[in-house]
Order: C-alpha cells, then sequence, then structure tokens
C-alpha cells in the first residue's frame, strides 16, 4: 500500500519539480532543447499527477475520511504556526480527480497545438506550475497556503494570457487579468486575516477552524462571508469583476480550455464550497451570493448571443456556467454546485479545444461568421462539438442536464423564484447562442477561402474522450427522481440544505428547461444554419449588447481615468512640488549652513587670528558694560 501522505505531498510537489525542469533546460544553451524532452517531462507530469489523485479518491472512498500530509513548518511564533502542510478529503478528491485528468488532455492537446511555437519549453514550464499552483490551492489545510496557491494560480493566468508578449494587446490582457485579480484577492485576504483574528491563532486549519466558527458573532461571520466571496468574484469572473475573462483570451487556446475547465475559474466555486461551515451560519450573504450568481448567468447569456469571436463567446459561456454553481453554492446546495463545476469541465475543455482546432484549421480564423461548411471537412470535430454543446445546453442525457436541473430544482425548492425563473431562462439562452455558433461554424455556407490545415491527432484523440466524459459523466449525479441514488453528493458528504420537492414537480421543471432549450436550439437553426449572418448595431439594444453593455468604456471612465489623472497629480504636483520641494528645503538648509561652517573652518591662521580678536572684543565689552551697571 502507498503511504498517503507521502502521495499527497508528490502530487503538489511533482508539477512545481518539473515546471523548474523545463524552466532550467529551456534557460540553458544545450542540445537538449528538443520538442520530445518538453513534450515528454510536459505531459508525463500531469500523467502521473493523474495516477496518484485516482489512488488518493480509492484510498478515500475505502473509508479513509481525511488525508494528512506536511512537508515542513514554514511560520511558528509562539502557539502560532503555519506548515506547508495539504489535506485530502472528499471534496478536494472530486477536485483534483477532473484537473489532473482533463488537465492530462490539454497537456496532450496543447503538445500539438504549439508544436511549432518556438517557445515551447516556456509554455509548458508555465502549463506545469499552473498545475502545481491550482494542486496546492485545492490541497491547503490551511487558509494561508490556499492563498498562496490563489496567488501562483494568478501568476500564471497572467504569464500565459500574455504569453505572445510581442504583440501589446495580450500585454494589457494579461495585465487587465492580474489587476483584476488583485482586487478581488484585497477582499480574500481581509477575510482570512479578520478570520484569524475571529478563531484565534492556536489553530489555523480548516479543521480548527470549523470547529470554533461558532465563537465568531454573527456580524463578523457576514463580513467574513462577504470578503470571501470578492475573492471569488474576481477569480470565477462574476459581476462586477468579470471584464477579465473575455480578454484573456489573447492566450493560446490550451490556456483558456485550462483556465475555464479546469483551474483558475473554479477556484472560487471550491474556496465557498471549502468554507460551506462559515456559510451555513450566514445564509443571507448566500442569498446575496446566489443573486450575483444569477444575474451574472443572465447578463453573459445575453452577451454571448451577440459575439463573434469563437472564444469570446465561450468566454462569456464560462462567466455564465459559473453563475450557475455560485446559484447552487449560495442556495447551500455545496454538492450541486461542485457537481456542475464537474461536468462543465468536461464539456467546456471540449468546446475550447475544438474551438482552437478550427481556429488552427483555418488559419487563426476566429470569426464564426467567417467560418461555415465544416461539418464534411472536420467530422471528428464537428461530432465531439456537437455532444458538447448539447451537454451545455442542459438536453438528456448528456452531462450538463443532470447538474444544471439539480441547481435549478433547488433554486425552486427553496422558494427562490425570482433566481430559479433567471435561471430557466438563461438555460434557453445558453441552448440558442451554443447552436448558434456551432450551426454559423460547421452548418452554414462555407466561406474559408484557402485549404484547411490538418490536424495532428494529438489535437483530436482528446476530443473524442472528453466527447465520452461531456456524455457520460452527468450520471454520477442521478438522482432519485430519474432512478438513481446520487453517488456524487453521498461521496461528498457536503452540509447541503434539506429540499423536499415531489418527482412529480421536478419533471414538471425538467420538463420546462428541455423545452426551453429546444425553442434555443430550434431559432439558431432557423437564423444560423442555411447563411449565418453577423448580429449589426442597428437598434439601440443591439449596439448596446453587441458593445457588451460599455462596462469597459465605464469603468475606463469611472475608475480608470480618475485613477491616471490622480497618479499625474501626484506625479507632476505633489511629489516634485511639496514631497520632494520639502526634501530640496532641507537639503538646501544643511548644504547653505555648511558653507557658512566652512568658512569659518577654513584652515587659515590670519581668519583665525581675526575670530580670536573678535571673541575677546565682544567678551571685553560684555565684561566692560557689566562693571559700568555695578
Amino acid at each position: 500500500m502507498i503511504d498517503s501522505a507521502i502521495l499527497l505531498q508528490w502530487i503538489v510537489v511533482w508539477p512545481f519539480l518539473s515546471s523548474l525542469l523545463i524552466a532550467v533546460v529551456y534557460l540553458s544553451n544545450t542540445k537538449a532543447k528538443r520538442y520530445t524532452f518538453y513534450t515528454l517531462v510536459g505531459v508525463g507530469t500531469p500523467v502521473v499527477m493523474t495516477i496518484f489523485a485516482f489512488i488518493l479518491i480509492f484510498q478515500l472512498s475505502e473509508g479513509a475520511q481525511t488525508i494528512h500530509g506536511t512537508l515542513f513548518k514554514w511560520i511558528e511564533i509562539g502557539d502560532f504556526n503555519i506548515s506547508l502542510s495539504f489535506m485530502a478529503d472528499r471534496l478536494s478528491a472530486v477536485m483534483i480527480s477532473f484537473i489532473t485528468f482533463i488537465g492530462t488532455l490539454i497537456h496532450i492537446y496543447a503538445a500539438g497545438y504549439m508544436k511549432d511555437d518556438p517557445a515551447y519549453g516556456k509554455f509548458f514550464a508555465y502549463f506545469n506550475l499552473f498545475m502545481g499552483s491550482m494542486m496546492l490551492l485545492v490541497l491547503a489545510d490551511n487558509p494561508i497556503m490556499m492563498f498562496v496557491g490563489w496567488e501562483l494560480v494568478g501568476l500564471c493566468s497572467y504569464l500565459l494570457i500574455g504569453f505572445y508578449h510581442q504583440d501589446s494587446a495580450n500585454i494589457t490582457a494579461a495585465n487587465k487579468a492580474f489587476i483584476l485579480n488583485r482586487v478581488g484577492d484585497f477582499g480574500f485576504i481581509m477575510a482570512i486575516s479578520l478570520l484569524f483574528v475571529a478563531v484565534g491563532s492556536g489553530g489555523f486549519t480548516f479543521d480548527a477552524i470549523a470547529a470554533n466558527i461558532g465563537q465568531v458573532s454573527p456580524e463578523m461571520l457576514t463580513l467574513i462571508g462577504f470578503l470571501l466571496f470578492v475573492g471569488a468574484m474576481g477569480k470565477s469572473a462574476q459581476i462586477p469583476l468579470y471584464v477579465w475573462l473575455p480578454d484573456a483570451m489573447a492566450g493560446p487556446t490550451p490556456v483558456s480550455a485550462l483556465i475555464h475547465a479546469a483551474t483558475m475559474v473554479t477556484a472560487g466555486v471550491y474556496m465557498v464550497a471549502r468554507y460551506s461551515f462559515l456559510y451555513v451560519e450566514v445564509p443571507d450573504v448566500g442569498l446575496f451570493i446566489a443573486s450575483i450568481g444569477a444575474a451574472s448567468a443572465l447578463f453573459a447569456a445575453v452577451i454571448a448571443s451577440y459575439q463573434s469571436d469563437i472564444k469570446k463567446i465561450l468566454a462569456y459561456s464560462t462567466m455564465s456556467q459559473l453563475g450557475y454553481m455560485f446559484i447552487a453554492v449560495g442556495l447551500g446546495a455545496y454538492s450541486a454546485g461542485i457537481f456542475h463545476v464537474f461536468t462543465h469541465a468536461f464539456f467546456k475543455a471540449l468546446l475550447f479545444m475544438g474551438a482552437g482546432a478550427v481556429i488552427i484549421a483555418l488559419h487563426h480564423e476566429q470569426n464564426i461568421f467567417k467560418m461555415g461548411g465544416l461539418k464534411k471537412h472536420l467530422k471528428v470535430v464537428y461530432i465531439t462539438m456537437f455532444i458538447a454543446t448539447l451537454a451545455i445546453s442542459g438536453i438528456p442525457p448528456f452531462a450538463g442536464f443532470f447538474s444544471k436541473d439539480a441547481i435549478l430544482v433547488t433554486a425552486f425548492a427553496s422558494e427562490h423564484y425570482v433566481i430559479w425563473g433567471v435561471g430557466t431562462l438563461t438555460a434557453g439562452l445558453t441552448a440558442f447562442y451554443m447552436f448558434r455558433l456551432l450551426f454559423s461554424v460547421f452548418f452554414s455556407k462555407e466561406k474559408a477561402s484557402h485549404a484547411l490545415v490538418p490536424l495532428p491527432a494529438s489535437m483530436t484523440l482528446p476530443l473524442i474522450v472528453l466527447a465520452i466524459g461531456s456524455a457520460t459523466a452527468g450520471f454520477l449525479g442521478l438522482n432519485e427522481a430519474y432512478g438513481g441514488n446520487t453517488l456524487i453528493n453521498q461521496f461528498l458528504a457536503l452540509p447541503d440544505t434539506e429540499l423536499h420537492i415531489s418527482h412529480a414537480s421536478e419533471y414538471l421543471l425538467t420538463g420546462l428547461n428541455v423545452l426551453l432549450a429546444l425553442l434555443g436550439m430550434g431559432l439558431a437553426y432557423k437564423l444560423f444554419a442555411s447563411e449565418a449572418k453577423e448580429a449589426q448595431p442597428d437598434s439601440l439594444f443591439r449596439s448596446l449588447v453587441i458593445n457588451k453593455f460599455y462596462i469597459d468604456e465605464i469603468y475606463t471612465f469611472f475608475i480608470v481615468k480618475p485613477l491616471l489623472l490622480m497618479s499625474h497629480l501626484i506625479a507632476k504636483v505633489i511629489d516634485p512640488k511639496i514631497f520632494d520641494g520639502f526634501i530640496n528645503l532641507n537639503v538646501w538648509t544643511y548644504r547653505t549652513s555648511g558653507l557658512l561652517f566652512a568658512k569659518l573652518q577654513n584652515g587659515k591662521v590670519r581668519y583665525y587670528a581675526l575670530y580670536i580678536l573678535l571673541a575677546v572684543s565682544v567678551m571685553s565689552y560684555y565684561i566692560l558694560s557689566k562693571l559700568e551697571m555695578m
């Protein structure tokens, strides 16, 4: 039997070591700079991690409640200590299962996608660092180490979004993602600080915090819960900190697949689920989270319905699906939220990788209205993307149907009818914009003017595996209404809110969801299957939606420009005139005083004799004046 603690440590440490090894070789000038070397180390790393992850899951399913592993103590001050420690429970086990497995498929895909890139080695160094950072985030046993992983994930996203740094627009996109996430992370670190003060320094692990959470006042818990979600807003691109996500498409497509399916954006949902012991105490904050999730889901779906860039459509789709996940965890259905994270990972990775295959085949064309007719040329890509589109649209029996249905049933059964209504409407819109993409790319009139680039097997085989997952993963959450026993809920054993709803009501809700999805699919077929035309800003509403409601421009006008103006004021007026002026005055004073003293101490005897004569004269005058007064 493999030692669980050692296995747990290696699943985190291994990707960091492989990233360092690739970086050292890449930065050297040896002949080891070879495609084969980078591929073996880069792709082999997540393969090993996947094996480790499934061994841990097996051990947990056999009865182990939690597996702990510690590398070393990091901080030790009196009773307070923070260690580089890891914890694998059933929640983190589910997360690492799809992060490593889907991460492996994305790495294999990336080997084909990036094979001709001169910075191939650097790409895999960043990619494996990304995997290690996410493992640290998910497996950390305390908030401090989770935050370290959280920040490393942000760093990796910055490096990979700006990977093609020769184009200034890519650097701008990377900076935007980095800065907006720092805004959210300020809330996260404030929450951790308040939590530390509230529960004491004796033990700051998740287990210790959960045991002592009852001693924290409701007002403090509310503030901490809100600030934690501010961090999740940034990392998981929810209103109002979402504007970085569409621009993050500047990175290579494998990066988009990894960010959207298996790593960065899912971190916020995981974090809320990890702190479920806190959120069950403050249901009002949970309702706020669910409301933001519902608003984000609908808002992003509306924008996605009018976009033309294939990757940006999928980016807004991710934001919308994340909204569903936050509806679930906000309403206390943590298992349903994690279940949707799980199923979403399969079909969203497939959609991004399929989009990347189309982009490569069409010589890096990304406008869906300049494609068309690819059904007969890219059969594997078409079939697999069709399955993923069915899954994300909530068509039974594909994966997204079961997880999305569980979330909407939760919203209805908990009597949050507005949230349920928004989620149901968004389900119809999701089917519309996703089949709009599918029909425009694969069915409409062919517009490609030159031969397609052939795709390597490393780019198509992962699509087939993900398609199987997109079609079958939902059965892990099959509930009683459909003859199942909700295996994933039983395995997670999270503190879910108990809801009661009849099977008849659930069938009616499910039927409505499917009906709206079919209507969205039918409308998309009518408008885009034969002749796909790009929407024009010929009305106020279309102009608003096509331009994403001018949110970026609003942020620029009300936030960015005032900050720039303040920066210029500080740089041009306050700093040179006030701060530098004060410092320069001091310098002038000391310099002038020094010059005066230099006159006195000049080394010339006649000057010293004059000083003595003057001093004696003054003293004599003083003595004589005193004598006369007597």
